[in-house]
């Protein structure tokens, strides 16, 4: 045995830990055990074979640190360790490999620098250390290993200049240094790798311009430059990238129009450009590009219409234009052309400013799983068609103008997981047919009416927002039961045959009273105001508070003080520079809010602080919170505005376990709330409204974690 030459037992089921015995084969040049179960360190007594030219233990689940003894092997050419848990620092030892050309340490747990002079024997080809903890610079002497076909560092911590940490290799076919930290600018010496066809630089911190000598890169395929701080405009000699699949250039903050120079890039199947400041109009060569599989110009300041072109593109799987369009004219429509996508997966329109109606054509995307049309001005019905997309996960048509009733084919859509119709003027009843669906499901500010279906799905459905809703669930009343309305109705004749007489004599007598009890309440007021000359009340009559309890201003006066115990602390909620809020619970009205002003605000402030509450009081929008009225005499004055469950926002994000509710989702709808109300005041107003102090103390959440901005100054 101790002349065996190879052992391969690779790609089977063993286990255990790899036996030191092993080492006493002196003579071995191969020993293959990669893609096993094998468990333990690897042993020392390995650096004994030092006739060894080929090691492979990779796919293993071996634990602890590489043995520095592996330095004995002077033979080794290549060294595969790669998708293990080895941790620890990679032992300067391998240095001593002078004959290594492959030497893989990938998908591991190891921390620490990169050793010097690991190349130093000048063969080293094969480099891959990505997917470990590694940091620290980038070693001198790897910038002069001209060997280099393949490198793969990224997914580390690695830092230093990247400029000065990589020079020119002849040889590069294939480099990754992405997610990494690495700063400084891209060095024109990139060009000089004649050879290179991959080039990923993603994810670190790389500043300004893109080098136009990366254009001397003819054979490249892909170029992933994405999520840096890259400037500048996309260098026209990319026109010479001819061989070109991949580009990622996403998440920088290039500006300028696409240069028509990169029309020559027809073999383009990813073309990622998102979130940047790209301006001007899509180019209409992208039809061109017609093996192109994903395009994403999203996050960017494209103007005008949807060139008509793009509907050339028959591969095209993702096409994703959101946010865009804000500076451009508004396009009248999503062109026609568009229709023979129908290999599309994934459709993103949303926050632009398309109108018109939803063209019926998308229900002709049969593999779509995801539609995004949401927070634009469509109008009109929703296409029936799009219930033909049967695969669909995600549909959100949120906040755009649609009216009319949801289709019923909509139920057929049974593999979704989120419907969001939120946000438009939908009306009508909840489809029964719904009672299938089971994913989530956003229906909320609409115009919707009738009995809620009965399902898990509505169970947990936001619907707030539709005055008409009734069922068994929470925040709404219950149906009326079918049986009680036919009794009702088979009863009516006999209950107006008996009623009416006596309800006009009623009628007749209440009148009567309510003429002596106005005039024993105007008798009360003006003795009220006769003790104080300057005490006054005002509020929105026609939608505000006193038109849902009933009361009189006067008497709304006195049940806030009683309520209050005449502003008891124990009932405060909060304190500002000009007053202190108090929660309400009035006889005949839900909670409100109570903001009673300081005597030194008042005395400073208040005439010209009366006259903005005035017009606050006619501001009627879902994300801002509302201004019932207001109460001013000698002895108090306060405000009386909509309670709203959940307090601030700043409150919310200062407690650890409440911010943790608060996700991604959540945020972005926030946003969009307080986006929507700045928008209102600013635009819709009559004049405009500034509000000069948004600040997280001043967004409340309610119950829904829906925004409402309060228009009260701290």
């Amino acid at each position: 045995m101790k002349s065996l030459h190879s052992l391969s037992f690779h790609t089977n089921n063993l286990s255990g830990p790899i036996p030191k015995t092993i080492g006493d084969l002196t003579e071995l040049q191969l020993l293959h055990l990669y893609n096993n179960q094998l468990f333990g360190s690897i042993p020392s007594k390995l650096g004994n074979l030092k006739n060894l030219t080929d090691l492979q233990l990779s796919g293993n689940q071996l634990t602890g640190s590489i043995p520095a003894s592996l330095g004995n092997l002077r033979n080794l050419q290549t060294l595969y360790l790669r998708d293990n848990k080895l941790s620890g620092s990679i032992p300067p030892e391998l240095a001593y490999l002078d004959n290594l050309v492959v030497l893989e340490m990938d998908e591991n747990q190891f921390s620490g620098h990169l050793p010097e002079n690991l190349c130093q024997g000048g063969k080293l080809e094969n480099f891959t250390v990505n997917s470990n903890k590694l940091s620290g610079p980038i070693p001198r002497n790897l910038s002069k290993c001209s060997s280099f076909r393949r490198v793969l560092f990224d997914n580390n911590s690695f830092t230093g200049n990247l400029s000065e940490a990589f020079g020119i290799y002849p040889e590069l076919q294939f480099i990754n240094l992405s997610e990494n930290d690495f700063h400084g600018e891209l060095s024109s010496n990139w060009g000089k790798c004649e050879n290179l066809t991959d080039l990923r630089i993603a994810r670190n911190n790389i500043s300004g311009n893109i080098p136009p000598e990366i254009g001397n890169l003819r054979g490249l395929l892909g170029l992933d430059l994405s999520s840096n701080h890259l400037v500048g405009q996309i260098p026209k000699e990319f026109r010479k990238l001819t061989s070109l699949v991949n580009l990622f250039v996403q998440n920088n903050k290039i500006s300028g129009s696409i240069p028509g120079e990169i029309g020559s890039l027809t073999k383009l199947e990813t073309l990622d450009l998102s979130d940047n400041v790209f301006n001007g109009s899509i180019p209409v060569f992208i039809g061109d590009y017609r093996k192109l599989i994903h395009l994403n110009l999203s996050n960017n300041r494209f103007g005008q219409n949807i060139p008509t072109e793009i509907g050339r593109i028959t591969h095209l799987n993702v096409l994703d234009l959101s946010h865009n369009l804000h500076d451009g004219e508004i396009p009248p429509h999503i062109p026609g052309e568009l229709g023979s996508l129908t290999k599309l997966e994934t459709l993103d329109l949303s926050d632009n400013v398309f109108n018109g109606s939803i063209p019926v054509f998308i229900g002709d995307y049969r593999k779509l799983i995801h539609l995004n049309l949401s927070n634009n001005r469509f109008g009109q019905k929703i296409p029936m068609e799009i219930g033909r997309i049967t695969h669909l996960n995600v549909l959100d048509l949120s906040h755009n103008l649609l009216d009319g009733e949801i289709p019923p084919q909509l139920a057929h859509l049974q593999d979704l997981e989120i419907i969001n119709l939120s946000h438009n003027h939908l009306s009508g009843r909840i489809p029964k047919e719904f009672k299938s669906l089971t994913g989530y499901v956003i229906l909320s500010y609409n115009e919707l009416e009738g009995p809620i279906p009965n399902n898990e799905a509505f169970m947990n459905a936001s619907l707030e927002g539709n005055r008409g809703l009734c069922g068994n669930v929470t925040g709404f009343q219950p149906c009326e039961r079918p049986s009680s309305m036919v009794k009702k109705h088979s009863r009516r004749k006999v209950i107006l045959v008996t009623v009416l007489p006596i309800m006009g004599a009623l009628v007749l007598l209440c009148a009567f009273i309510g003429v002596l009890l106005m005039c024993n309440e105007i008798r009360r007021v003006g003795d009220i105001e006769r003790r104080d000359s300057s005490d006054g009340v005002d509020a929105d009559e026609d939608n505000g508070l006193l038109s849902i309890s009933t009361l009189h201003g006067s008497a709304l006066y006195w049940d806030i003080l009683k309520a209050t115990k005449e502003f008891d602390a124990v009932f405060c909620i909060g304190k500002g520079g000009s007053g202190s809020v108090y929660k309400v619970q009035l006889p005949s009205f839900e909670n409100v809010a109570v903001k009673r002003l300081h005597s030194s605000f008042e005395n400073t402030h208040l005439k010209s602080f009366m006259n903005e509450v005035r017009a606050l009081t006619r501001i009627k929008h879902r994300n801002i919170v509302k201004l019932y009225g207001f109460c001013s005499n000698a002895k108090h004055s306060f405000l009386v505005y909509e309670y709203v469950e959940r307090g601030s926002l700043f409150s919310i994000l200062s407690n650890e376990i409440e911010s943790k509710k608060l996700d991604w989702l959540k945020r972005v709808n926030i946003i969009k709330g307080v986006a929507f109300a700045l928008s209102y005041m600013h635009q819709d107003c009559s004049p405009p409204i500034v509000h000069r102090d948004i600040s997280s103390n001043n967004i409340l959440l309610d119950s829904e974690y829906e925004a409402r901005v309060s228009c009260a100054n701290k």
